[in-house]
């Protein structure tokens, strides 16, 4: 029996398109010839994503799964290549399926359903990323697909008593951060945690903008347009969309907080956009 090997299968991988065991298995049956074993792969409908996977997939959905009890939820974005399919019910319900599966097994392998999919489907599709949160302590996960599935949210919303979880007011609060942040498009929950890079950067523009003046006025300008600039990156530094942004999400949390008469912090979040690059 021929040995086969870790990059061998890692060539025909790249060559057909086709997932980690079928090619390990193909490889088997053809005694490591690549090209026999290429040819198995497309008899069987395996590699039928070949010619598709080059192809650039920017449209599809955000899909979530909350676990019964708020404790744990996952975010996804599944991509194709047009929007007609990003409304597919049957594209919809694997995003569906596999953000399920990952709240359950974070190591999924998803390799043989999306070769399956590409074969029914005729376009290129991917997993391109997904995010996976657990409750620490006292608290709830929440998630918000907005209208069209093109923009989701998933957040970590904590308290300091175990019970407040379970009013009302507080899953209000906590639907009510996930508008938020779809909304707003914050990139942090508060300000210590802006980059120190970022931060330098807005300064230095702020006042290399109004150089010509005392330096005192400078320094009361720059303060001046790094507050705006908090007000649009922090979460928490946002006017609060429901409230017309006649206060800040920090302040509305904290009268939610009193009302309840315990401490409440948004921990984390993340905010998915079809399409968008994640690094900006």
């Amino acid at each position: 029996m021929a040995d086969i090997t870790a990059g061998a299968v890692a060539k025909l991988r790249e060559m057909t398109g086709a997932g980690l065991m079928d090619c390990k298995k193909a490889l088997t049956e053809a005694q490591g010839d690549l090209g026999t074993a290429g040819d198995l792969l497309r008899k069987r409908g395996a590699a039928t994503a070949v010619s598709k996977a080059s192809r650039e997939a920017k449209e599809g959905v955000i899909a979530q799964h909350i676990a019964s009890g708020g404790r744990l939820g996952v975010l996804v974005e599944l991509n194709c290549e047009t929007d007609f399919v990003g409304r597919n019910e049957t594209f919809r319900a694997f995003a569906d399926d596999v953000a399920r599966r990952l709240a359950t097994d974070p190591s999924a392998n998803f390799d043989k359903e999306v070769q399956e999919l590409v074969a029914k489907i005729r376009e290129n599709i991917k997993i391109a990323r997904n995010a996976r949160m657990e409750v620490s302590g006292n608290g709830m996960i929440a998630a918000y697909i907005h209208t069209g599935a093109k923009i989701g949210v998933l957040v970590e919303v904590g308290a300091g008593k175990e019970s407040t979880a379970a009013h009302e007011e507080f899953k209000q609060l906590v639907k009510d951060i996930t508008l938020q942040i779809a909304a707003g498009h914050p990139f942090s929950v508060s300000r210590d945690q802006v980059p120190a890079d970022l931060l330098a950067k807005e300064k230095e523009i702020a006042a290399d903008q109004v150089k010509n003046k005392p330096p005192q006025a400078i320094a009361k300008i720059v303060e001046g347009k790094l507050e705006k600039f908090y007000q649009t990156y922090c979460l928490v530094d946002q006017g609060f969309v429901k409230k017309n942004s006649e206060i800040s999400v920090k302040e509305h949390i904290g009268q939610v907080a009193k009302q309840l008469g315990d401490e409440i912090t948004i921990r984390r979040f993340v905010r998915f956009q079809v399409g968008e690059n994640p690094a900006v």
